[in-house]
């Protein structure tokens, strides 16, 4: 039994006029993605997937993609990206789960999943890019969410991962509130995706103030899922 990771997936199985194989190192990506996923993962086991997970708009656009993630083989964990319009309360989601047959799919929204003695911990997170509009209150929104995430670990005395959309450190720009939930809780690992092409040149990886960082974006990690545990 092993937990994986991987970001961006951007499936467009309902939405074709979305298609991401349009840029460079995205070419045949959804086949690739199921290829590497089968030969990769097994049945018992788990994956963390770290937002941007379809382009449908609403529920039942993504329902497609949805179907391919459940007909792969393990559990599934899903966490919000930017892209991710199709995103409801929880109750909705996990309703149009249920109502699919879709019962490998799980979301992760202010709570956690224990893995063994490790708590899947997480949010969407926010931007601290240069170029990009922040907003303080959807900012603060995120630490808290990740706080309750984090949180829900704690009282389990489970050892927190944490996955999140967006990199909590980019270049030389820090979300320092995020950084402060991951310092606070004792975070070792800290997996994220959003970044594309030449951004990855600039993404934070290793440690840095006791924090291992890992970028897991699809594109990043050839659409192959990155083994955790």
């Amino acid at each position: 039994m092993s937990l994986f990771v991987l970001g961006d997936t951007h499936l467009s199985f309902g939405v074709p006029a979305k298609p991401m194989d349009i840029f460079s190192g995205w070419e045949n990506y959804q086949t690739l993605l199921e290829e590497n996923w089968r030969r990769t993962v097994m049945p018992e086991d788990t994956v963390v997937l770290a937002g941007d997970i379809s382009w449908g708009m609403d529920l039942k656009e993504a329902r497609a993609d949805f179907a391919f993630l459940h007909a792969l083989p393990g559990q599934k964990i899903i966490l919000k990206g930017n892209h991710d319009y199709w995103w409801n309360s929880m109750k909705k989601m996990t309703d149009f789960f249920a109502e699919n047959g879709f019962d490998t799919l799980h979301i992760l929204h202010n709570n956690c999943y224990a893995y063994g003695e490790y708590g899947i911990c997480g949010t969407r997170g926010w931007v601290n890019m240069p170029g990009e509009t922040q907003d303080a209150k959807v900012m603060a929104r995120e630490q808290q969410r990740l706080h309750v995430s984090l949180s829900a670990a704690q009282a389990q005395g489970l050892t927190p991962i944490v996955f999140l959309h967006y990199p909590p450190v980019f270049w030389d720009s820090r979300n320092e509130l995020m950084l402060s939930e991951l310092y606070a809780f004792g975070v070792k690992d800290c997996y994220y995706g959003h970044l594309h092409g030449k951004s990855h040149a600039r993404a934070a990886k290793g440690w840095e103030n006791g924090i291992c960082y890992h970028l897991i974006s699809g594109d990043y990690l050839q659409f192959l899922p990155e083994k955790v545990l």
